[in-house]
């Protein structure tokens, strides 16, 4: 994978994120069946609709990585927010064993620039994700 840059009338970019979150509580959500593949499709659905690449996404039993390449009218905060808040509702709306938590996600989140390691190395920490156990 290589580094491009996006470009618009107007700006030239490359901006990578790094994501780490989790759920309320540490909840091992993505071993109930069906749940991890609705949110990867949910993801890439969201991200398609906000210009938004994604490069890599792994979950596992209680949390997420996910590498994007956004352009540079979305923050990290704007991305988490429309990720976290749409995947909440609908998950919870679609599985029952979820629907009884008031969210889905915590609050918090880990961000990361793709500034002091390449993107290739990125990557190939996410997809291991899954490999680990």
């Amino acid at each position: 994978m290589e580094n491009n840059y996006r470009k618009t009338k107007t700006t030239v970019s490359l901006i990578n994120y790094h994501f780490v979150f989790c759920p309320r509580y540490r909840r091992k959500i993505f071993e109930i069946p069906k749940v991890e593949e609705r949110f990867k499709n949910l993801v890439e659905t969201i991200c398609k609709e906000l210009n938004i690449e994604v490069i890599a996404m792994e979950c596992d039993k209680d949390h997420t990585h996910m590498f994007l390449n956004a352009l540079p009218k979305l923050s990290p905060a704007d991305i988490m927010q429309k990720i976290k808040g749409i995947t909440s509702k609908l998950l919870r709306e679609e599985f029952s064993k979820l629907s009884k938590m008031p969210s889905l996600w915590t609050r918090s989140y880990f961000v990361s620039t793709a500034g002091n390691v390449s993107s290739v190395t990125i990557k190939r920490y996410v997809d291991a994700q899954k490999k680990r156990y």
